[in-house]
């Protein structure tokens, strides 16, 4: 018996999920079609290909190694069927994709502008979440792509670099701090610092900065609200560490002063996660387009800001005295 396509989405699907119940869920199954399929895909095959447990599976060694070519099989089906999509009616489309708060503050939108202009027949849903929960997403198939802080290695998940940006301290206007000048945090003295919540990935990357450079934090805020921890430092006594592409139209110093961070700065990295079983839809990659270009936007109109003089230069760095 050779295997159909639905009987290997749905081997997939329980490589993926680690379970019959979930991989029916994901695919619009039933939990006893799953266990069927693979039940005739392990006697036409010949080998076990998973290991039942109570409530969960895990595939044999002989199950990884049919995974990692059913993987390869159901993109190149996929990239098959896209090859004549051309030659067939116009068609409209739907695209969702998630975000965390990084993009979604100041990059989608404009992004989206022009890719709507150009696009008037695709329909874009943005779910905005954090990574653990978009990584989910991805893997059963309910997103497109998402953009995460976090290149952690997830089965059934492609990763891919989108960009770099520089992390700031923002704080409120009318404090001690000259507006774009860099600072060495260790150089300011206790802090008054609101973070994001411990599951956040970023919160990590800070913590971890802060610790590794002997960064003292009076009080720490945890805030995971972006409106909310930007209206609080807005007030005055709290700061926030960002990246530059959530502060694009925040650089004036009108409400916020912004300081990059040198001595050592702090980058985030951010990143493209798809489902690894198919390639990108080709109205998914023109908006992550989209959402790339925006990206390098931001960074041009802050390069001014992040390559100023040596923080030995700044009026925000304490003078020795000789």
């Amino acid at each position: 018996m050779t295997p159909s396509l639905r009987s290997i989405r749905l081997f997939v699907a329980a490589c993926e999920e680690l379970s019959f119940t979930l991989a029916a869920q994901r695919e619009n199954a039933t939990q006893s079609g799953v266990s069927q399929h693979i039940g005739e895909l392990e006697r036409a095959l010949g080998v076990k290909l998973f290991v039942r447990g109570v409530g969960a599976v895990r595939p044999t060694p002989a199950g990884t190694a049919y995974y990692s070519s059913c993987i390869e099989l159901l993109n190149a089906n996929e990239r098959a069927l896209r090859a004549v999509r051309p030659f067939q009616a116009s068609r409209v489309g739907d695209i969702t994709v998630g975000m965390t708060p990084v993009m979604t503050r100041a990059v989608l939108a404009p992004a989206y502008a022009r890719f709507a202009a150009e696009n008037p027949n695709v329909n874009v849903r943005v779910i905005d979440s954090y990574f653990g929960d978009l990584t989910d997403r991805v893997r059963g198939g309910e997103l497109d792509f998402a953009i995460v802080p976090s290149a952690i290695g997830s089965k059934g998940v492609r990763t891919q670099p989108f960009a770099r940006t520089p992390e700031l301290l923002v704080s409120g206007r009318g404090g001690a701090l000259v507006h774009r000048a860099p600072v060495r945090l260790a150089d300011l003295g206790p802090l008054d610092l609101a973070v994001p919540g411990p599951t956040n990935a970023r919160r990590r990357m800070i913590e971890a900065y802060l610790s590794a450079h002997g960064i003292v934090v009076k009080r720490r805020l945890e805030f995971d609200t972006m409106l909310g921890t930007l209206d609080l430092v807005a007030r005055g006594e709290w700061s926030v560490i960002l990246p530059l592409i959530m502060l694009a139209g925040d650089l004036d110093g009108t409400r916020y002063t912004v300081n990059p961070l040198v001595d050592p700065p702090l980058l985030l990295e951010l990143f493209v996660i798809d489902a690894a079983r198919k390639p990108m839809g080709e109205a998914a990659a023109s908006f992550l387009d989209h959402l790339k270009r925006e990206v390098e936007r931001v960074h041009r109109a802050g390069r001014a800001l992040t390559a100023r003089a040596s923080p030995a230069a700044s009026p925000n760095r304490p003078r020795r005295r000789g």
